[in-house]
């Protein structure tokens, strides 16, 4: 059955005709979306239950705002058109489009949808930025819970393109359809999880890789500096453009994907057996941050934060005309 046009979906209005976002919460990511969804020509209405959160989001936004200048601003970007609310209610009530960015706490999560479901619209659609958490369990018994999916940037959201759509088992289909239309259309680049897993996609794989490094680091076959070596200046290099897939289809030339598995088939499955399982106890987590500490070399978090998002900007401006398979929709 083909799935229908994302303009056309029940009554929900286009996603280029959505003007005005509700964000509730405004920590880290929530800012971070507050800055992208503004650089975009949208205006935001949010919420934080914190005491300054206005000017901790204000502050976020001037000080994010040159990097979305260097990205290129859409018509009607100016970072004033923004306000905080003192109520969630507030923030939501009319809105069409809801980003929500509450702590990764099922409990507090519930509690919040529950406060604002009597005040939503009957049209809105609303995604959370949730890492792991399943929509089906939060969206459980709300009057408004159909409309409800994940919509799971990667950090920072106003810088990289990820977005990861899922719906729950109550959730409208049309909903998603609609929600990966309304990200795709604002710049974002939106991936289907086609069911529901805990941690969604990107962050299982990134699950897996850590696993292996801890494990590497731990059993001591190698160094944090090179083990972070070993992707930053060997794969990763390539995972900025194309994923495994493409990857291992690439390395088995004319043959593709069954050439590289028939030659390096019986290799990789020595290896998954080979992989390790560390357990996160006390003595692993001060290993691992001890470890982590002596590669900063006296770098604060906030200047590495800096470099970070200077040279993303340099890889994105490089990557603007991605490879076919990688940027398909």
């Amino acid at each position: 059955m083909a799935r229908p046009s994302p303009t056309e979906v029940g009554d929900m209005p286009a996603p280029t005709e959505v003007g005005d976002i509700a964000l509730l919460g405004t920590g880290t990511i929530g800012a971070s979306w507050a800055t992208y969804f503004l650089a975009r020509g949208l205006s935001v209405t949010a919420w934080d239950p914190a005491s300054d959160a206005d000017a901790r989001l204000r502050a976020f936004i001037d000080a994010a705002w040159p990097a979305m200048e260097r990205l290129g601003l859409a018509e009607g970007a100016d970072p004033a058109r923004v306000r905080v609310t003192d109520e969630p209610e507030g923030a939501v009530e009319g809105a069409l489009f809801v980003q929500e960015n509450a702590p990764e706490d099922e409990a507090l999560k519930r509690t919040l949808y529950r406060r604002i479901d009597a005040v939503l619209s009957p049209d809105a659609v609303l995604a959370s930025s949730s890492s792991g958490l399943l929509i089906s369990t939060l969206q459980e018994g709300l009057q408004n819970g159909a409309r409800f999916v994940v919509g799971h940037p990667f950090n920072p959201p106003h810088l990289i393109p990820l977005v990861e759509v899922v719906g729950g088992r109550s959730t409208d289909p049309a909903a998603v359809e609609w929600a990966l239309a309304f990200y795709n259309a604002h710049g974002k680049k939106a991936i289907r999880v086609e069911r529901e897993v805990p941690g969604h996609i990107a962050n299982r794989l990134q699950a897996a890789l850590l696993r292996e490094a801890f494990h590497l680091l731990l059993s001591g076959a190698a160094s944090a500096a090179d083990i972070d070596a070993a992707i930053a200046h060997g794969p990763g290099l390539r995972w900025a453009f194309m994923g495994p897939f493409l990857t291992m289809h690439l390395a088995g030339g004319e043959g593709g994907t069954r050439g590289a598995l028939e030659h390096f088939g019986p290799g990789l499955e020595s290896w998954w057996a080979d992989l390790g399982t560390p357990r996160l106890d006390e003595d692993a987590i001060e290993t691992l941050s001890r470890a982590a500490g002596e590669m900063l070399d006296g770098h604060s978090i906030p200047a590495l934060e800096a470099e970070r998002d200077s040279r993303l900007l340099a890889l994105l401006a490089a990557l603007e005309k991605p490879m076919a398979p990688a940027g398909r929709s």
